[in-house]
């Protein structure tokens, strides 16, 4: 979504462009349509593997009542709110101050208790949160200045028995195609210069900046757009976006 990382790992530049538009995160049809687009496919990959990885009864209402998720670059709470539906206990952050006053806005509406805050990682690391059951990190690491210790700080708010989600793009020609050229400059899906395909990831990449830690990462997951039906699925075509899960190692 947007970017939530610690300061060694902000990129101003990134924050100040999502807080310019961040009035516009509920609006389907604007700078943010690509993410509402995307949305179905990423709640029901993210409820899937956390049906399997906390063993919940799949047919419960609130499958996932008492436990904490964090979503960090939540953005305007695109997913936190279809999670606390959920039954998850939810905390959004995100680096911007205008995206948390969007998503508060937004939740209050609805009469969601979701604990939104304009912060970082690092500084949650820092209070002393306590660890989260489930945590994402969906479509932000691309964004930050330095993934691999924004990544290694994510996962250190992991709860033991935990699940970590990363979603991000690959760097391929077609990512550079479709995800930058199509995207940004042919379709106007989403405005000129909000990725940089030199930052995106490889799942190579990604595995490798939680090499040596007591970490399993599984996928990459892919995702693929059908022009024609004009929606998203899961693919094994995992060439432009695609999703990772981790684990804590097994003691």
């Amino acid at each position: 979504m947007t970017l939530s990382a610690n300061p060694s790992s902000i990129d101003p530049a990134d924050v100040a462009r999502f807080s310019a538009i961040a009035g516009a995160w509920w609006d389907p049809h604007g700078a943010f349509a690509p993410l509402h687009r995307l949305n179905p496919v990423r709640l029901a990959f993210i409820r899937g593997e956390a049906l399997k990885r906390f063993a919940r009864d799949a047919s419960a209402r609130a499958p996932f009542k008492g436990l904490r998720l964090l979503d960090i670059g939540c953005g305007g709470g695109l997913l936190c709110e279809p999670m606390t539906r959920l039954g998850f206990t939810v905390t959004g952050v995100d680096a911007s101050p205008r995206n948390i006053a969007v998503a508060g806005a937004h939740a209050a509406q609805g009469e969601l208790a979701i604990d939104y805050r304009a912060t970082t990682a690092e500084d949650l690391l820092a209070g002393g949160e306590a660890p989260f059951d489930l945590v994402l990190t969906m479509e932000v690491i691309e964004h930050v200045a330095d993934p691999g210790v924004f990544l290694r700080d994510c996962a250190r708010l992991l709860a033991p028995g935990g699940l970590m989600i990363v979603a991000t793009l690959n760097r391929t020609l077609k990512s550079l195609a479709l995800a930058k050229i199509a995207a940004e400059y042919v379709l106007r899906w989403a405005p000129v210069g909000t990725h940089d395909w030199r930052k995106f990831i490889t799942p190579a990449e990604l595995r490798g900046f939680l090499a040596g830690q007591d970490f399993e990462v599984a996928g990459p997951f892919g995702m693929a757009f059908d022009p024609l039906a004009g929606r998203w699925s899961r693919s094994a075509d995992s060439k432009v976006n695609y999703m990772m899960t981790i684990v804590p190692s097994a003691t």
